[in-house]
């Protein structure tokens, strides 16, 4: 489809998801931002967060990455992360008690774990 976005949402070790979309939401470390047709181009640091992916089908695409980048150029959407799941594959009482692990723990590696866990229960929500 001419009038929409191509989107692909990578993580290190596979294509996630991939496809065309009307717009894209994704937290970065300086806030949220959409993403329509004929976004300017930016390259950004993602937060750990839920990113939201409208399809041109109008289904959604609900994912939680940890961290990574987004890219932005041409009607062109890269999201690069290390670990990125979608939504319908995130085990919700697993990701509780990584929580209650992390807490148990300290440092930053403990903060980490719970951003990460707590996005990953967010995006299963918004599912």
């Amino acid at each position: 489809m001419a009038d929409a976005l191509t989107v692909q949402l990578v993580a290190a070790d596979r294509t996630v998801w991939s496809g065309e979309a009307s717009m894209v939401i994704a937290r970065t470390v300086e806030g949220e931002m959409g993403i329509l047709r004929g976004h300017t181009p930016v390259l950004s640091l993602l937060a750990d967060a839920v990113v939201e992916i409208d399809t041109v089908d109008g289904d959604k695409v609900v994912a939680a990455v940890d961290g990574g980048f987004i890219s932005v150029a041409s009607d062109r959407v890269s999201i690069l992360s290390e670990h990125a799941v979608l939504a319908e594959d995130i085990d919700v009482s697993a990701e509780r008690s990584e929580i209650e692990a992390a807490q148990d723990g300290d440092g930053d590696d403990a903060d980490a774990r719970i951003r990460r866990a707590e996005a990953r229960i967010r995006a299963a929500e918004r599912a």
